[in-house]
């Protein structure tokens, strides 16, 4: 009854008894009674509401009832901030993980929990559970689940529509297990702090866009849309989209729930119809850098006036179901070059830190002497960041007749015979020793599998597109400029950048299992190139590196040479 709590208040009224009888006691005892009853019922209500949670009010397994919204705060804090930075258990489809609290940037917002819990009725018995008010980025949990999800789990078809030229073609979407997000929200905010295990089930969910709505879209926008052209107004000029370009443009993206978007996709846009907005627009030209006077030295870069395809992209869509004739407005945006003076000051390139040459023979008017100058005016100039990995045949793509490259003699099945792009392979061995002097990693290279005299024993490489590449990694901290040049007779790599190493030198051991050639008749003919022959072998070389005085690293090459066979263009006697 908490007597003790109760307010004192006015004496039991007495009932004076009529004066021709006796007093009803059992009345009085009655009255009495239920004035007792109220009282004390009033006292528990006043007990109840003591502070501003109310009484009987629980929150994470913290008692907060009767407190001060000051002290339920510092309450809720003590008892349950130490585990704020606890990770959250999760079952995923029956996967389970944990998820660090800062990467879904989970927080317990306690003044607004305190004030949930301020709410509501108090209790006399039993106690109120309150759930506490978490602060997630439900973007970020949807990333993370996706990302761990196994995807042949997730049973959802999604719409989809694409062109087969100028005919756009559905793909129809179909019910089947998904994520729901909002369910696994609810558990990842229920389990966090609890020491509890969020599990997220999937469910079976209709696609967002049904069969009947992508049906919509192709008759509404797809099909209209590569009806006819569609003029694009910049200023005084003007460029036409041609149905083709628009085809490539328009886009359907659907998200994981299903829901197909059209959208235009400006970069592909831009692509399929480059030669029309090259009519109205000037590109950007980008910072470079190049040795002069012998240092290199950087030259400013100017911005371009470009079509604002963020602007385009919406004017153009909305114009797409009309019919023709149509056109849009379409306006130019400064764009500064994606390489600035400063990002090439910050490179520290400064000095030379490598350079090497090989030489041929044939004169500069020689098929394979202009396949190898080609090459070296491909790669000149370009830079390597750190941290960057350069591919020979990634940067000069195919070496090719359209390229300009020429027939020239290279080894075809153990033997010389024309191909395109013959002597390739010795500015890729020039370009190998320039790295290799610099001290970069070698990702990968591959020596020829004839010993040839103008090229260092082992360390050398061959190349052949695109099977076989050469590639290295900028490991340094600095930038690395490549600068080729060439004469008549020789072809120079320098590397450009801050010197890290002391040193890079060679050591190489004897050759050992030396094996003669042999001799091989081959029939007379334009694919038949007569050699002296040369022997076989094995040999080591140990790529020594030293910084700071000391020896920091030496690297072991070993190949195999196969013996270069004495090939005679004609009829064995």
């Amino acid at each position: 009854m908490f007597a003790s709590e109760t307010p004192a208040g006015p004496a039991p009224a007495t009932v004076t008894p009529p004066a021709d009888g006796p007093v009803n006691r059992k009345r009085i005892v009655a009255v009495g009674t239920a004035a007792a009853v109220l009282i004390a019922g009033a006292g528990a209500v006043a007990w109840a509401y003591v502070g501003d949670v109310p009484r009987g009010t629980a929150m994470l397994g913290v008692d907060l009832g009767g407190k001060s919204r000051s002290e339920a705060e510092r309450a809720l804090t003590e008892a349950v901030g130490p585990r704020t930075g606890d990770p959250v258990a999760v079952n995923l489809a029956g996967t389970p993980f944990s998820i660090e609290a800062a990467d879904l940037a989970l927080r317990l917002n306690v003044a607004s929990s305190v004030g949930r819990a301020i709410r509501g009725n108090p209790r006399l018995v039993g106690e109120r559970t309150v759930p506490p008010v978490i602060e997630m980025d439900e973007a970020k949990l949807e990333q993370t689940l996706r990302g761990r999800l196994d995807p042949a789990k997730v049973t959802l078809k999604k719409p989809g529509i694409r062109f087969a030229g100028l005919t756009p073609k559905p793909t129809y979407p179909a019910a089947g297990q998904g994520l729901d997000l909002a369910t696994a929200a609810s558990a990842v905010r229920q389990a966090w702090l609890v020491g509890g295990t969020a599990t997220v089930a999937l469910v079976t969910m209709p696609p967002a866009t049904g069969k009947e709505q992508v049906d919509a879209l192709i008759a509404d926008l797809a099909e209209p849309a590569v009806a006819a052209p569609v003029t694009v107004t910049v200023g005084e000029k003007s460029l036409t989209l041609s149905p083709k370009a628009i085809a490539r443009g328009l886009v359907f993206r659907a998200d994981d729930n299903g829901l197909l978007t059209p959208a235009i996709d400006g970069k592909r846009l831009h692509a399929a119809a480059a030669k029309e907005f090259a009519a109205v627009e000037r590109e950007p030209e980008q910072a470079t850098i190049a040795v002069s006077g012998g240092k290199p030295k950087i030259l400013a870069g100017t911005p371009g006036d470009m079509v604002d395809l963020a602007r385009l992209g919406p004017a153009l869509l909305a114009v797409l179901p009309k019919p023709a004739p149509r056109s849009v407005a379409g306006v130019l945006v400064k764009q500064e070059a994606a390489t600035t003076e400063g990002d090439l000051a910050a490179l520290g390139v400064k000095e030379k830190v490598s350079t090497f040459t090989t030489y041929f023979t044939g004169g500069s008017r020689s098929s394979r002497s202009q396949n190898i100058m080609t090459v070296a005016r491909a790669v000149d100039g370009a830079v390597v960041q750190p941290g960057e990995t350069f591919s020979l045949n990634k940067h000069t793509g195919e070496r090719d007749y359209a390229a300009g490259y020429k027939d020239a003699p290279v080894i075809v099945g153990g033997k010389l015979e024309p191909g395109v792009g013959g002597g390739a392979s010795q500015f890729t061995t020039t370009l190998f020793n320039a790295a290799y002097y610099a001290g970069l990693e070698d990702v990968e290279h591959k020596p020829h599998s004839f010993y040839f005299s103008r090229y260092p024993a082992v360390i050398e490489s061959t190349i052949f597109y695109p099977t076989l590449d050469l590639k290295f990694k900028n490991t340094t901290p600095y930038g690395i400029l490549i600068d080729t040049s060439y004469t008549s007779r020789s072809v120079t790599v320098s590397m450009w950048s801050t010197k890290v190493y002391d040193s890079v030198k060679t050591v190489r051991s004897p050759r050992r299992n030396v094996t003669s050639p042999p001799t091989i008749y081959r029939e007379p003919g334009p694919r038949c190139i007569a050699t002296s022959g040369l022997p076989g072998f094995t040999q080591d070389a140990w790529r020594v590196i030293r910084k700071d005085g000391k020896e920091v690293e030496r690297e072991k090459f070993t190949w195999r040479y196969d013996p270069e066979p004495r090939f005679i263009c004609g009829v064995q006697p």
